[in-house]
């Protein structure tokens, strides 16, 4: 559940120079919590607190945001000229566009870059040249409640959509869940579930020359298939558009959820909730799906504050020596080498590993390109209204926003 908490030393100045002669840098980050005790803000907390004993020339204040305000938020501080000095957040491009930040070769050493996995390192180029700087990684796969699903006289994890629909009725027939299936479109993540659904049927986001084809035969057939055998048959939410995943989340951590697509965090909450869960691949149209979300999450740098060294020094810490403490803290699979290679050789990771299966194979959002970020924008706003109205049109209409974003970039 995204907190929306703020402000960890305050908001802060990010004048070259204070009063007592420090410099401030301003770190806005999303904020990854489900809860108080796990809000993004303890970590960075502790990050400042390491690093400011290292460096005490340097403050660093924090602003931590939840991920439905955050990029509306970022927008209204550049467009008002308070440009953060570092910015965690979803996307990148569209700052690359606007000319607006470092090189990731600007900002951190060659150490912590060779560190790097390297197909994250590569995903945050634009035109050959690394701005973004990975974060966390995930991918999905299909969460089930197996106590749920026995109830109804499921004796299978679902591999087909017929099959996780005849599933779905099973338990709605059976009264084993108030949601058989938890389908979020909301605005929290609108374009991970879609394009989740998209992928088992053979869709996406662009073609193979990465033209937008939000609106494809097979888009809004998968859209189809959603109101004709999930959403009108009332085996999800009564309305997927205003159904955010930290609800869906949070159903499936109660046990009131069946089943539902997830990344590694869900693991520690349903955890939390004594839900005797298991995972297999995502379903697909004619069978499992062969190529599943693998989503990114971004570090970057503004030039705009003009404090290169001091944010190159923050960047180097955080990197060496504060990477598998997020990891673990959420269970996100890690974006640098020396980190992935301690959880997957510590044993304490074994909940991850179908995860880590998913990764090589998995297809990522065209976060290279700077229309993205709008065109993401878009269709958390409207995406998920496909699920209920005609998709020809919500997706046309979408693909009409993102061809002007295209154009415009």
């Amino acid at each position: 559940m995204a907190l929306g908490l703020t402000g960890l030393t305050g908001c802060g100045s990010s004048d070259d120079e204070g009063s007592d002669g420090k410099t401030t840098l301003k770190l806005v980050a999303a904020d990854y919590g489900d809860k108080a005790s796990n809000a993004s803000k303890i970590y960075w907390r502790d990050v400042v607190k390491d690093f400011q004993k290292k460096n005490p020339d340097i403050k660093v204040d924090v602003q931590v945001i939840n991920w439905n305000e955050i990029d509306k938020q970022v927008k209204t501080m550049i467009q008002s000229g308070n440009v953060p000095d570092l910015l965690q957040t979803g996307g990148y491009a569209d700052k690359v566009a606007d000319d607006l930040l470092y090189k990731a070769d600007e900002v951190t050493s060659d150490k912590t870059r060779a560190n790097l996995i390297p197909s994250f390192a590569k995903a945050g180029e634009v035109d050959g040249t690394q701005y973004g700087i990975p974060w966390v990684s995930s991918t999905r796969v299909l969460f089930y409640n197996k106590k749920i699903l026995k109830e109804a006289g499921v004796k299978a994890p679902p591999k087909t959509w017929d099959e996780l629909a005849a599933a779905a009725k099973k338990i709605k027939d059976k009264k084993a869940a108030d949601t058989p299936y938890a389908l979020p479109l909301g605005p929290e993540e609108t374009q991970g579930e879609s394009m989740i659904w998209e992928l088992g049927n053979g869709g996406g986001y662009t073609d193979s020359g990465g033209t937008y084809q939000l609106d494809s035969a097979k888009n809004v057939e998968t859209f189809k298939w959603l109101q004709d055998n999930l959403v009108k048959p009332g085996l999800t939410y009564s309305n997927p558009a205003t159904t955010d995943r930290k609800t869906a989340f949070a159903d499936f951590a109660a046990g009131k959820a069946g089943m539902l697509n997830g990344h590694p965090s869900l693991i520690q909450m349903a955890k939390s909730g004594k839900v005797d869960y298991g995972v297999t691949t995502i379903p697909g149209k004619d069978g499992p799906l062969k190529s599943t979300l693998g989503v990114a999450d971004w570090m970057m740098a503004f030039k705009d504050p003009g404090h290169q060294a001091e944010v190159k020094k923050f960047l180097d810490f955080t990197y060496a020596n504060k990477m598998l403490k997020f990891d673990e803290m959420y269970n996100f699979m890690p974006v640098t080498q020396d980190v992935r290679k301690e959880m997957e050789s510590s044993g304490e990771h074994k909940d991850l590993e179908p995860f880590f299966a998913e990764l090589d194979n998995a297809k990522f959002y065209p976060l290279g390109d700077p229309a993205w970020d709008v065109i993401s924008a878009e269709m958390k706003k409207s995406g998920g209204k496909a699920a209920q109205e005609d998709p020809k049109k919500v997706l046309g209409d979408l693909q009409k926003k993102a061809e002007d974003a295209v154009a415009n970039k």
